[in-house]
């Protein structure tokens, strides 16, 4: 949670399902753990969520709910685990019954009808929560006078399976489970919002990672629209679903993987979810999502995700929607940036890598990196190159987004190099999170460099900005619309500043690539 937590009354407010008790912590009311909705009982394994249950009296939210099942060791060399420091939490435990969201606001029914933030945690669709320190919502609803609210959703193969092939067309949500959760919290948040002093009708989403591409997904889904105003994706450019076949074949691994035949397949529901979650775990390879690899994720359903968010064109939910995407520059060093093996690589060896991970097309890329970095080390231009993957997919994304319709597109590039291991996780992957929460205080990753204190200054009164009014432009930063004419991106850094198409030699390689 991150300092002291000084506890001077307790609140209560009416929700659609019953009355909730917050406490005041500092100038900002927090309530934590609150139901949104349910996903278990009466057979609901895989079934589109329900509305909480009301109940009866004055529940307590002081503290997190339970996350999604999921694994609860994700291989991490030992340095890099100090430098994340409680990046995220697990102690509530896990259930499927995780449908919960966190609140923080200034002020309750006070007509001030603030802007509303809803963050959708990462995690590849297979992990994480809402609740982490590097993202609780207290200084950030604090700084910009704002409501934030993280959830937690079905994660995995939990979440995200295809079965109506198998089980019939009463399961045909079940590949895209987890997004209805989300759907479903964000018309709790449209219901709830006046209580906790918030405005129903200003709502911004935003996630990072495996949270970008929920955005992305929600910004494809008919039942979301009108549930949110604008959208931030950071490092999480969902630009195609998994396709039905897709689904299928996973489920056909999925089985496999717990020895039960597909004409059994409804023995999965009443499989133990650690069982579930044990065979998943053989099929999931970490970190493969950041190269195009989904492995589990949303599976397009008719009606309810009936199109690829933007493939091979914008969907028709995103065009009004403003929106921010960008990128971390060094993405691929949270997992290769501690490698010793790729610190000693030569030229001949990081090309030879760049080539097995993203296959025989992408041979002329290291050439066109080398010629514009001659002195960078071929692990550190390896990273790079990898790491443009993601970058080169959020300006397709981008590109895609403008020409479906009018409302603006702002980009940008996260440059800050984290000081810690040696400097060696550079600007990695989710390194912006807690900057963007206002939260580098209890960040280890971000270092002890004061100056970063301004930096979260600047970025997260952006993001404050743009939930207000749609622009992300502040007193100390103008940041233009993009358009691919010019291509202006705010590189965030300890100075940061407007580039117009940045590494635009890259880029066009990339282009060729894709």
């Amino acid at each position: 949670m991150g300092s002291a937590m000084v506890v001077s009354r307790t609140v209560v407010v009416p929700t659609s399902s019953g009355r909730v008790q917050g406490i005041l912590d500092g100038a900002v009311h927090a309530f934590r753990g609150i139901p949104y909705g349910a996903a278990t009982g009466d057979d609901q394994r895989w079934l589109p969520p329900r509305p909480a249950p009301a109940w009866s009296g004055v529940r307590d939210a002081f503290d997190y709910g339970p996350a999604a099942p999921q694994a609860r060791n994700r291989a991490r060399p030992p340095a890099l685990l100090a430098a994340l420091g409680p990046a995220e939490t697990l102690d509530a435990g896990m259930t499927e019954d995780c449908l919960v969201l966190n609140v923080w606001t200034p002020g309750l029914d006070d007509a001030a009808r603030r802007p509303v933030m809803v963050w959708i945690h990462g995690g590849g669709y297979y992990a994480g929560s809402g609740a982490s320190a590097h993202t609780s919502g207290r200084s950030l609803a604090r700084r910009g006078d704002i409501v934030v609210v993280t959830l937690n959703h079905r994660l995995g193969v939990l979440g995200y399976l295809r079965l109506d092939h198998l089980l019939g067309d009463r399961y045909a949500p079940a590949g895209v489970a987890g997004q209805l959760d989300l759907v479903l919290a964000l018309e709790w948040v449209r219901d709830n919002a006046e209580a906790f002093g918030g405005d129903p009708h200003n709502v911004t989403i935003f996630g990072c990672s495996g949270g970008g591409d929920k955005v992305s997904h929600l910004l494809a889904m008919p039942s979301a629209q009108g549930l949110f105003h604008k959208a931030i994706i950071q490092s999480g450019p969902g630009v195609r679903s998994r396709t039905p076949e897709q689904g299928a074949d996973l489920t056909a691994r999925l089985l496999h993987a717990l020895d039960i035949d597909a004409s059994h397949a409804e023995q999965l529901l009443d499989l133990p979810a650690a069982r579930v979650i044990d065979a998943q775990s053989q099929l999931i390879q970490p970190g493969a999502a950041m190269l195009g690899d989904l492995q589990v994720g949303p599976v397009l359903t008719p009606e309810i995700l009936p199109a690829h968010p933007f493939d091979p064109q914008a969907a028709p939910g995103a065009a009004t929607i403003p929106l921010i995407i960008g990128t971390n520059q060094d993405e691929m060093a949270l997992g290769l940036g501690l490698d010793d093996q790729v610190a000693a690589l030569d030229d001949d060896g990081a090309q030879a890598w760049v080539v097995r991970a993203l296959g025989e097309r992408a041979v002329d890329l290291f050439p066109v990196y080398r010629s514009t970095a001659p002195d960078i080390p071929a692990g550190d231009l390896l990273i790079r190159i990898l790491s443009d993957f993601m970058r080169t997919r959020s300006i397709r994304l981008a590109e895609r987004k403008l020409a479906g319709g009018s409302a603006p597109v702002y980009m940008y590039q996260f440059c800050y190099q984290s000081p810690v291991a040696g400097g060696r996780l550079k600007a990695c992957h989710a390194l912006e999170v807690p900057f963007v929460f206002d939260n580098v205080a209890d960040a280890p990753i971000t270092g002890d460099d004061p100056a970063r204190g301004m930096l979260a200054e600047l970025m997260s009164q952006a993001w404050i900005e743009f939930a207000r009014s749609g622009r992300p432009s502040t007193q100390a930063c103008e940041w233009p619309a993009y358009d691919v004419e010019r291509r202006a991106t705010v590189q965030f850094n300890i100075r940061s500043r407007v580039v117009d198409d940045p590494d635009g030699a890259q880029r066009r390689a990339w282009q060729r690539f894709h």
